[in-house]
């Protein structure tokens, strides 16, 4: 299990971080397994394109909690995504989960993502990770460090990853869907994994390469 210490610090440093680690939910008994490869860091008061920017809410409080519990929203009247929440409490940050690739579970995230005309597409974008791990907005304050919530950050065997030298390396650029502050390069992936969402912003040149921490 991840320490929840490890989720307490600002969005944009718990990103990286998240990459190759292993989210699992538990849904009616069912166990899904999946390996995040692409994530987006959201900063609260500081980042105008959070739903935190102008303080908590209903639906918001949540990620202006402790480190460590589930921020599940609704999207376009269709789709739940869902976040890691991060940082100190009572300052809202979290971490979108964007994509990743199903490790455990594949029959029952199939089932759940009938669409998917493949593996690689099953959790291939926010939405699709979120139906794959069965996730709604009930789900939204689950503790992730409790092995006994519905869903779980799980450390899983390290994951051959392109590399500089023997540390794995991330790609950044500019966030997915979003009208604001779109200059801030706060998505992060995985290169090269064929799990990754599709994104075509016309700036895909400016991606940088970064050793994680």
């Amino acid at each position: 299990m991840v320490d929840r210490a490890e989720l307490a610090a600002a969005a944009v440093v718990v990103a990286p971080r998240l990459l190759g680690a292993v989210i699992q939910s538990r849904v009616g008994g069912d166990a899904v397994s999946i390996r995040i490869t692409e994530v987006e860091a959201y900063e609260g008061s500081d980042d105008p394109a959070s739903h935190a920017f102008r303080g908590p809410t209903p639906r918001t409080e949540v990620m202006f909690g402790e480190a460590g519990h589930l921020y599940v929203y609704f999207t376009y009247g269709m789709h739940w995504c869902a976040n890691v929440v991060c940082g100190v409490d009572g300052a809202a940050s979290a971490v979108l989960l964007r994509a990743g690739e199903v490790v455990e579970g594949v029959a029952v995230a199939s089932a759940r993502r009938p669409a998917a005309r493949a593996p690689r597409d099953l959790a291939r974008g926010p939405a699709r990770l979120a139906s794959c791990l069965g996730l709604v907005g009930g789900d939204s304050g689950a503790d992730l460090c409790d092995s006994t919530a519905t869903a779980a950050v799980a450390r899983r065997s390290p994951v051959t990853l392109l590399s500089l030298g023997e540390e794995p390396v991330f790609l950044t650029g500019p966030r997915v869907g979003i009208s604001v502050a779109v200059d801030r390069p706060w998505r992060f992936w995985l290169p090269d994994d064929p799990t990754v969402s599709a994104f075509r912003p016309g700036k895909a040149r400016a991606a940088q390469r970064h050793r994680a921490d």
